[in-house]
């Protein structure tokens, strides 16, 4: 693995990228969301007593943890179901964020053997985390039947910009994936792959320092887990990606999410899951996920920045009021509590929107997507 001094100078000089306001956005046309916003949610419970992480997925914390709905389509309902099952689950500690997955699988296929390698020329299995929810500065970490990984850190999503920091590696970070079944053996069927993963807190805090090091029962963070699988050839006895017969050329992978994305893009952080912390193990007592109020006003504000975004596309220009957007009859823009129209500022390749609540305190979006909280005093938490 790289030094941590070179770790945290690229760190550095990514959160200097992502808080630059002035930060220019790529002239693309950004797709909206063909789904509602309606995230899922999860309640990750802590750990019982240590967790080995071979990719066994035995020990008793795991067995009593709740799974995470079933994996369905990136795009959604509207698309056929998987193929193939997977479920995932979610533990932490003091130290460690872990995630445990169950991949059904008839035909275990992996190539890649090389650290950073593009993970996903192969099927695999993904884990996308935002510990604070502004959609900047996320973390991405990508995984084979062979356990080889890939991670990454994403200063903004792709359609805001990026850039994706592939030489940061996360230190200390475990994996491990267990195959029921044999691995490229075209000449019998398997059952499943389970992956464990052990994600140290003193890494995935780095992108919001001033905070503790692991989070607070009750803390929310947005979560995503994705499995590409492609359709798979038996020639000379080995597995080979499918053709399309008319183009020769290897037929699209398939991409299933715990939460859907509403487009074939997972880098669409606004529609993760949602994942709470809690101080009880698994299997003593209930607790609800509580969500918040304000999530309602950061969805409204991003219906503004996809309707900006869409309107600079064509105009090469930011619209200054919802009417020139076409939302000034949206209701759901209407939030009880907040202030109504949104004060909308912008500038020749600016914008900012902004909701003010009654009792003081705001939300922003600009036009990368960057969404903040500012107290009453003007001090921004981000």
């Amino acid at each position: 693995m790289r030094r941590p001094a070179l770790r945290r100078s690229l760190l550095a000089a990514g959160l200097a990228l992502a808080g630059t306001a002035a930060a220019q956005v790529p002239h693309v046309r950004i797709p909206e969301p063909k789904v509602p916003f309606a995230p899922f949610e999860y309640v990750c419970r802590r750990a019982a007593g240590p967790i080995r992480v071979d990719g066994r997925l035995d020990e008793a914390s795991w067995q009593a943890a709740d799974w995470v709905e079933v994996f369905g389509d990136i795009e959604g309902r509207t698309k056929p179901k998987p193929r193939f099952r997977t479920r995932a689950q979610m533990l932490w500690d003091d130290r460690y964020f872990y995630v445990g997955a169950y991949l059904e699988e008839p035909h275990l296929w992996a190539t890649l053997t090389a650290r950073d390698s593009i993970i996903f020329q192969d099927n695999d299995f993904e884990v996308f985390i935002d510990p604070d929810g502004d959609t900047h500065n996320y973390y991405e970490l990508e995984m084979n039947a062979l356990n080889t990984v890939w991670d990454l850190l994403l200063v903004r999503p792709y359609r805001d910009g990026g850039p994706a920091v592939h030489a940061w590696d996360i230190q200390g970070l475990e994996t491990g994936a267990h195959l029921m079944g044999t691995l490229n053996d075209p000449s019998d069927r398997d059952k499943a792959w389970t992956v464990e993963i052990a994600l140290p807190f003193a890494v995935l805090r780095e992108c919001i320092p001033g905070q503790p090091e692991r989070p607070a029962p009750g803390e929310q963070w947005r979560v995503n887990f994705s499995r590409v699988e492609y359709h798979l050839n038996v020639e000379d006895g080995a597995y080979v990606k499918a053709k399309d017969p008319a183009t020769g050329k290897a037929l699209p992978e398939d991409n299933w999410t715990w939460a859907p994305q509403g487009v074939i893009n997972i880098h669409y952080p606004e529609m993760w899951g949602f994942v709470q912390f809690s101080s009880k193990v698994p299997g003593r007592g209930r607790e609800r996920f509580a969500r918040r109020s304000e999530e309602q006003v950061k969805w409204a504000l991003r219906r503004i920045y996809y309707a900006q975004r869409a309107f600079e596309f064509e105009r090469s220009a930011f619209a200054a009021d919802l009417g020139a957007l076409g939302l000034d009859s949206e209701r759901a823009l209407r939030i009880r509590g907040w202030s109504y129209p949104p004060l909308i500022q912008t500038t020749a390749r600016q914008f900012e929107a902004v909701y003010t609540a009654r009792g003081g305190g705001s939300w922003h979006i600009r036009q990368d997507g960057f969404v903040w909280k500012e107290a009453p005093s003007g001090r921004s938490d981000r």
